[in-house]
């Protein structure tokens, strides 16, 4: 039920794509003597072309690789069909709900995963609603009551079915384009201003920096839409499963929230449970408090 850590998983990984790449092309400019940003076009047109392949590179190839990546970092074996029957009840009910849902909304299965550890969250990533992923943690399923963890397995359905893993793709790529777009002009000024004393080397740290800077601007416009959807996968698990169930599922994630370990949101815009802040903080959070998402859906009428 969730989305990044402050800086999760996936904004990291566009981060580190973005940063690979204006050295790339940093240091091919300097080498050759090829102004890349100005041969997309000309005048600020050409810049934004520039930002926006580069930003939406960076996005999609996080995207691309989120299955992949999250399997390697949880150490995931997706479950086989020939091997359900010797799972335990509850690691069983999670491979039905995906499934049940799945057949339901008229999708290809997500892979299903169980991976070790005593956080009780849970994820749902991939490419497309077709080529997911949703994983549970043993620390989930010692913690709940099976119909909350069958709520919990329906939100992470409904990040799936809703296509939230793309739309926040195409979110990431709009915020990366305006980051370098920005960034670049900006560097540009500053050296126009210095009356072009900025050094080759000096010149790209500056840009780097502006880039770091306004990415963590950005990075509250993309938390921003991640808390909105964790409300309308909240609804989604409502309307698959029930949301007396899912109330339950949000109120046990507020008893334990306290006792998950500070250092387990490695992926944490993917998750259902992740800590909340107030104050200022809270711009910097994945997801709305969990009071808030429980009187919403008190108040949630399913048609």
């Amino acid at each position: 039920m969730n989305l990044i850590k402050r800086i999760g998983l996936f904004l990291l990984t566009n981060i580190a794509v973005i940063f690979l790449f204006s050295i790339i092309i940093f240091l091919i400019e300097r080498i050759f003597g090829i102004n890349i940003s100005a041969s997309a076009g000309t005048g600020y047109t050409g810049l934004l072309i520039y930002a926006a392949i580069f930003g939406f590179v960076g996005s999609f190839f996080s995207l691309a690789i989120s299955r992949w990546s999250a399997k390697k970092l949880y150490s995931i074996t997706p479950i086989k069909a020939d091997e359900v029957s010797f799972l335990s009840p509850k690691e069983q009910l999670v491979y039905r709900t995906v499934h049940d849902i799945s057949q339901r909304e008229n999708i290809k299965a997500p892979q299903v995963g169980i991976y070790q550890s005593q956080d009780p969250n849970a994820f749902a990533t991939g490419a497309t609603k077709n080529s997911s992923l949703v994983a549970c943690s043993s620390g989930l399923l010692q913690s709940m009551t099976e119909d909350e963890i069958e709520a919990v397995v329906a939100h992470e359905m409904a990040h799936v079915v809703n296509g939230d893993m793309v739309t926040m793709s195409l979110l990431q790529g709009v915020m990366n384009t305006f980051v370098i777009f920005f960034a670049r002009i900006i560097a540009n000024i500053i050296n126009e201003r210095t009356e072009g004393k900025l050094g080759g080397v000096v010149y790209f740290a500056v840009y780097i920096v502006l880039q770091i800077v306004l990415g963590i601007l950005a990075s509250l416009v993309v938390n921003a839409f991640s808390r909105r959807r964790e409300f309308h996968a909240d609804a989604g698990s409502a309307k698959f499963v029930g949301k007396e169930k899912m109330i339950a599922a949000l109120q046990a994630l507020g008893r334990m929230k306290e006792l998950a370990p500070s250092n387990a949101d490695k992926l944490a815009t993917m998750k259902i449970n992740t800590k909340t802040d107030t104050g200022f903080k809270k711009f910097f959070m994945t997801h709305p408090p969990i009071e808030e998402r429980i009187k919403n859906l008190e108040n949630l009428r399913i048609s």
